[in-house]
C-alpha cells in the first residue's frame, strides 16, 4: 500500500473518531504541534523511520515528547500507530489530518510572501479581503524573501497572485526582449 493511502486511512480514522467524541479541534492542535516538531527537528522524523529501532522505544519518544501535552486520545492513537508498526508513517499522517480539517471547517491555507515582514494590522487586513474575495475562513502565513524586491505573492491551495517588483521587471524584460519597438526598415 502506498505511504499516501496508509496516512490518508489513518488521518480519515482520527478525524471521525474525534468528531465521534466532539474533541476534533483538541486532536487538530495536537497534529499541529506533532506536525511543527516533525519539521523542526529532522533526527525526530529519522528515528520514526529507522527500521532498526525497536517501536517500543520509539514509543516511548513518543510518550517522552507529548504525554501530558496532547490529549489522551491522540496519546492512544500514537500507541495504536506504534503497535501496528506504522509509525514511520505519523508524519504523513499528521499531514493529511491537517488537510483533511482544513476541508472540514472550510479553511483555506494562504501564504503571502514580502520583501519586508507584515505588521500584525497589515496582516489582518490582507486576511480580512482574502476571506472575502475566496469565501472561507482564511489561515494566512507570513513569509519573508528580499528577492521579491517589493510588493506581495500571494497563494492559496494550487493558485498565486504575483503581484511583486520582480515579477513585474521579467515582464517587462520579456516584452522589451522582443524588439517590437524596433521600426521594421
Amino acid at each position: 500500500m502506498t505511504d499516501i493511502k496508509v496516512a490518508s486511512r489513518y488521518a480519515k480514522s482520527l478525524i471521525d473518531l474525534a468528531l465521534e467524541k466532539g474533541v476534533l479541534k483538541d486532536i487538530y492542535q495536537d497534529i499541529l504541534m506533532f506536525d511543527n516538531v516533525s519539521h523542526k527537528n529532522r533526527d525526530f522524523v529519522l528515528m520514526l523511520r529507522n527500521p532498526i529501532i525497536n517501536h517500543a522505544k520509539k514509543n516511548a519518544v513518543l510518550h517522552a515528547i507529548f504525554k501530558g501535552k496532547v490529549n489522551s486520545m491522540t496519546m492512544s492513537f500514537f500507541d495504536i500507530v506504534t503497535r501496528k508498526n506504522r509509525e514511520a508513517y505519523l508524519p504523513d499522517i499528521a499531514e493529511v489530518f491537517i488537510d483533511m480539517y482544513r476541508k472540514h471547517e472550510g479553511i483555506a491555507k494562504a501564504v503571502i510572501t514580502t520583501a519586508i515582514p507584515m505588521n500584525e494590522e497589515l496582516k489582518k487586513v490582507f486576511k480580512e479581503q482574502i476571506t472575502q474575495k475566496v469565501g472561507k475562513k482564511i489561515e494566512l502565513t507570513a513569509k519573508v524573501d528580499p528577492a521579491i524586491i517589493g510588493g506581495f505573492v500571494l497563494t492559496i491551495g494550487d493558485r498565486q497572485m504575483d503581484n511583486s517588483v520582480r515579477y513585474k521587471l521579467q515582464s517587462l524584460e520579456y516584452d522589451l526582449s522582443d524588439n517590437s519597438y524596433v521600426r521594421a526598415i
